[in-house]
């Protein structure tokens, strides 16, 4: 929020009305003081009074300045701020604004989406500077852009009535509307009549939601009590879809204080993620986003509107309104007049207090024929915080006006102001603070049929006709304030003038500011929206017709039998209380479980090591047992080397093999399944027939047998080109030395997207291609089972150049004509493109094939080399601005739309057969027979030959240029291998051979060569002591 953030007061503008003056003199040394009589001269000098008024102005304002500076709101709301944190909620949400030193005497606080706004601008100068850029670009409109709205629920309320106003009037303008709800409602009937389908999902579980999110431009997500889907929206590859977060209440916000106060940061952190991850935050009037302040992220936005307090209101009985009235003690004949204000709280409050306080005071004559007649006026200073004094302040202004006793009283902003509202007879707005919307507490007072009286502030006036359905005066004016007030009460009742125009109130705020909610919105997502170059665009806002602006969709819902006030504040708060349940469970639960998890790891990472120390003493036993038995040769140290490299590399082959891995070892055909993230596995297969293969190794699925397609590919390790190529990505990371990895005869792939559309292959149409690449049904053929003609983005059945064209911004036949002069070295002007005839045939969309792995890895090299040519077309222009020719707007994935079409052409002008499987059945038709291609194929150009050749000359460049430090995109996707490579693995080789003989002889001179020691003397062993023991011994019998 361009608003708040960082404690800049830039956002913050003083009021012109209220602005000081600036004073020199005593009024220097008194700040206060110069803002007062700064007021005071303005409010004097500029309006007529008369000579008493201006006495007894003075009087009070010198009487309160002495007196009652320690009863002033701005000195009490450091002192209620701590206790007030216990508190749901009042007006003191605000009081946090009071630590900025902001909100004083004639100041007020303004909300500007600053950083919203500039975006808006940055956006769409950058639009306007990409149609100035060499290719001009068009827009196909074929289809409407689709839009997602979320709900928690389908029950009757009044932000179910707003979406409903709303999307009514986005439907007139050209948009299609799903609704998804967790659960359902009444309202599932409303929308079904007003053409909106509706779906009821889950929480964002992999294993239940199965929404493919990409094929919406924009998604709605009603009230904070929908934050479960957010889980989906945070995950690639939703993770840029363009949201809005629609939050209607201050629940929220209060709560957060608690998990602020009770250290629950990462709860708070939680909320903060979801606030982060929604591009706008739409909030319906200027106060929420300032009380939201915590989690802003400079994304808010307000849409001023809403039918909550018509809503509420209309669900009040007519007993209600009687009963609340004698509860809080008044009787029929009393008169109760309410003094309102602007919910920012600010030092000059209570002089705006006593102000229509001074201006009601006549009335007193009006209850003066009876000594009890006093009791009959009531006025009621609706303002403040529970916890503050504010209530001895208003006393001591009441008393000094020479009010009697129980005639003013004072009651908080709390809960209490709606029951306030109903029991009052007349409501005065007393602030004279430019409002950025019109009060909620004025709509309340109007929707509860209550005559107002308010200033002329500008916001005021667009809304209230003077006389008509309110009374204005000139603000600060007592003297025209007391006149109105004289028009709607006489004689201690309310005169018939003042039902009429309260009567003509309700009418004008039931329906207050349905045109501002419903441009608002339609201008939003006009602006954050980058539609695709085949979606239409939707009509202006100016459009939209006057009867779908006028009001909301009261009657829609009057068929609703249970239509009653649904207490959604209860509701808010009792959401909050089971979500923090829920998510202290599931933390207990996590940390249970790693902690589970740990011990069980630690055990059996033990029990393994004491198996290997006991397996390797028994080998050692054995090996020491069979030392002595048989010759031992150790060989040299040339083979111990050798033997131990070897190892090393068998080491890492040496894997155990999952199930999945030892079916597909027999089977002849493979489907790979690339995706992006976690929002892609719910549509992942998981028989063993697929393998799914990860572009980023941060979202691979756990305990699955998928491939790192970075790890086989560094390229797909720099996120701008694992955008851009996409799912060729994937074909790249596999094709380079397949033979580690793929051992199937036959290779396809499959799109998660089509799993979404339900365009998958059956059981049936599986078995069924299997069959058919076993018995090599059509030889050398190209399978597919997603056509181009049931695409949802070809609804006029466009012919193949024509279709690329829609999606490509009407510049894929110039992209591709371009990419082949390229390829081929062609420096005439090729004009002409490979013709792909409209025979009433179809070809392939979505990248779910499957063909010979022969044909596979010269697809690739095809691919290669037609990518690095591309690549090298629009690099520069993308990678530095982010727009391409290839699209209307900023666009990661720039030409990835046309890869996904090169397959058709390369099958076609390579004499492949191609045939569709039928996704359901399994049946089989062949497309674009070879009789019917006969003059059309370029087959000189796409031949095998031809492109090995230039894949040779490509990685004779490369091998040869290793030392160029130039951009070039092709080494990097791929092997590079040409016949030289043998020369020179074989020169290499013998090199190295030659290097370890001279090694060798070289250390069997120095062995020669060096100079021994001689011996010195010789030692003889003496015999033992029992040999020289039985010598003597023979010695002595022989003397004997």
């Amino acid at each position: 929020m361009g608003s708040l953030e960082g404690g800049s007061a830039t956002p913050f503008k003083r009021d012109p009305f209220l602005r000081s003056a600036s004073f020199t003199g005593r009024s220097d040394r008194n700040p206060f003081l110069q803002r007062q009589r700064s007021r005071f001269s303005r409010f004097f000098l500029f309006k007529k009074l008369d000579y008493l008024q201006w006495i007894c102005t003075v009087a009070v304002f010198l009487f309160f300045v002495v007196l009652f500076q320690m009863f002033l709101p701005g000195s009490v709301v450091e002192k209620s701020i701590k206790t007030h944190r216990d508190e749901e909620f009042s007006s003191g949400d605000l009081f946090f604004l009071k630590e900025y030193g902001i909100l004083d005497f004639g100041e007020d606080i303004r909300f500007e989406p600053s950083k919203v706004l500039e975006k808006f601008r940055r956006e769409n100068k950058e639009v306007n500077l990409s149609h100035a850029f060499n290719r001009s670009r068009l827009r196909y409109p074929h289809k409407k852009p689709q839009l997602a709205l979320v709900f928690a629920d389908l029950l009757v309320d009044s932000q179910q009535l707003l979406m409903v106003t709303v999307a009514a009037a986005l439907q007139e303008i050209g948009y299609e509307i799903q609704v998804y709800s967790l659960e359902g409602g009444p309202v599932h009937g409303i929308w079904r009549n007003l053409g909106v389908p509706v779906s009821i999902i889950q929480a964002c579980d992999p294993a239940d939601v199965t929404v493919d999110w990409l094929i919406y431009d924009g998604i709605l997500v009603n009230s904070f009590e929908a934050k479960d889907m957010f889980s989906c929206f945070v995950q690639e590859p939703f993770k840029s879809l363009p949201l809005v977060w629609t939050i209607h209440d201050r629940a929220l916000a209060t709560r957060s204080r608690n998990y602020t106060s009770n250290k629950q940061i990462e709860l708070l952190n939680d909320w903060k993620r979801a606030f982060n991850r929604s591009t706008v935050v739409v909030f319906p009037n200027y106060v929420l986003p300032m009380i939201y302040s915590t989690f802003d992220s400079g994304n808010f936005f307000v849409i001023p509107g809403s039918p909550a307090e018509a809503w509420k209101i209309e669900t009040l009985m007519e007993s209600e309104k009687d009963y609340l009235r004698a509860k809080m003690g008044y009787g029929h004949e009393d008169i109760v007049i309410t003094i309102v204000g602007s919910e920012l709280l600010y030092r000059g409050l209570w002089l705006e207090h006593s102000i229509v306080l001074q201006a009601l005071f006549p009335l007193l004559e009006d209850f003066s024929s009876d000594e009890n007649s006093f009791s009959h006026l009531k006025i009621i200073v609706l303002s403040g915080d529970p916890t503050s004094n504010y209530s001895s302040a208003v006393e001591a202004i009441a008393l000094n006006l020479k009010y009697p006793n129980g005639i003013v009283n004072h009651v908080p902003m709390d809960a209490e102001a709606d029951n306030v509202l109903t029991a009052s007879d007349v409501v005065i707005y007393g602030s004279s603070v430019e409002e950025q919307s019109f009060p909620d507490i004025l709509i309340k007072a109007l929707c509860l049929e209550k005559p107002i009286i308010a200033p002329d502030l500008s916001i005021i006036r667009k809304y209230v006709d003077d006389r008509v359905n309110g009374y204005l005066f000139p603000k600060g004016n007592v003297k025209v304030l007391s006149q109105a007030i004289s028009q709607v009460i006489s004689k201690g009742k309310l005169l018939p003038l003042a039902h009429n125009m309260a009567s003509l109130g309700r009418a004008t705020a039931k329906n207050l500011m349905v045109s501002e909610c419903v441009e608002g919105y339609a201008l939003l997502l006009e602006n954050i929206l980058r539609l695709p170059s085949e979606v239409a665009l939707p009509k202006a806002v100016k459009e939209i017709p006057a009867k779908l602006k006028e009001r909301w969709q009261w009657h829609l819902f009057e068929p609703v039998s249970n239509l009653k006030n649904l207490n959604t504040t209860t509701r808010s708060y009792s959401f909050l209380d089971n979500f923090e349940e829920q998510w202290n469970r599931t933390q207990l639960e996590r940390s249970a479980s790693v902690t589970a998890a740990d011990d069980s790891f630690v055990y059996s990472i033990w029990q393994e090591e004491k198996r290997t120390e006991m397996e390797n003493a028994r080998r050692r036993r054995e090996e020491e047992q069979l030392k002595d038995r048989s010759e031992q040769y150790h060989g040299t140290w040339e083979e111990v080397y050798r033997n131990a490299k070897r190892a090393d590399r068998t080491k890492n082959d040496l894997h155990e093999r999952d199930e999945g891995e030892l079916e597909r070892t027999g089977q002849p055909l493979c489907i790979y399944e690339p995706y992006f993230g976690e929002g892609a596995w719910p549509f992942l297969h998981r028989a063993s027939l697929y393998r799914g293969i990860g572009l980023s190794t941060k979202g691979r699925r756990p305990k699955a047998d998928d491939i790192d397609a970075p790890s086989r590919l560094s390229l797909l390790s720099n996120a701008y080109y694992r955008d851009i190529l996409g799912d060729y990505g994937a074909y790249f990371a596999i094709a380079n030395r397949i033979d580690r990895l793929h051992k199937n005869a036959w290779i396809g792939f499959g799109s998660w997207r089509a799993t979404a559309r339900m365009a998958s292959l059956s059981g049936v149409a599986e078995n069924a291609l299997l069959h058919a690449v076993q018995t090599k049904r059509h030889g050398d053929a190209l399978y597919f089972w997603v056509r181009m003609d049931t695409d949802p983005r070809n609804p006029l059945q466009l012919d193949f150049w024509s279709f690329c064209d829609a999606l490509n911004a009407g510049n894929c036949k110039f992209a591709f004509s371009e990419a082949l002069k390229k390829m081929y070295g062609l420096k005439h002007d090729l004009e002409s493109l490979p013709p792909m005839p409209q025979d009433g045939d179809t070809w392939s969309v979505m990248q779910s094939w499957a063909m010979p792995t022969r044909s596979f890895l010269e697809f690739v090299m095809f691919s290669r080399i037609f990518v690095d040519a591309l690549d090298s077309q629009m690099y520069h222009e993308h990678h530095s601005t982010g727009h391409c020719c290839l699209s209307l707007s900023k666009d990661n994935h720039c030409y990835s739309r046309l890869l996904e079409l090169l397959v058709n052409v390369w099958a076609y002008h390579s004499a492949r057969r191609m045939v569709y499987v039928n996704p359901e059945t399994g049946a089989m038709h062949e497309q674009h027979r070879f009789k019917n291609r006969r003059g059309h194929m370029w087959v000189k150009w796409f031949s095998y030959s031809t492109i090995k050749s230039m894949d040779e000359d490509l990685a004779e460049e490369a091998d040869l240029d290793r030392s160029l430090r130039r951009r070039w995109l092709w080494p990097s996707t791929g092997e590079v291998f040409w016949h030289g490579v043998f020369e020179k693995e074989r020169n290499l080789r013998n090199q190295q051979k030659e290097k370890r003989k001279q090694k060798s002889k070289e250390k069997l001179d120095r062995m020669r060569r060096r100079n021994r020691q001689k011996v010195i003397g010789k030692f003889v062993m003496p015999p033992p002591d029992d040999d020289m023991r039985s010598l003597n011994t023979t010695v002595l019998i022989g003397n004997s």
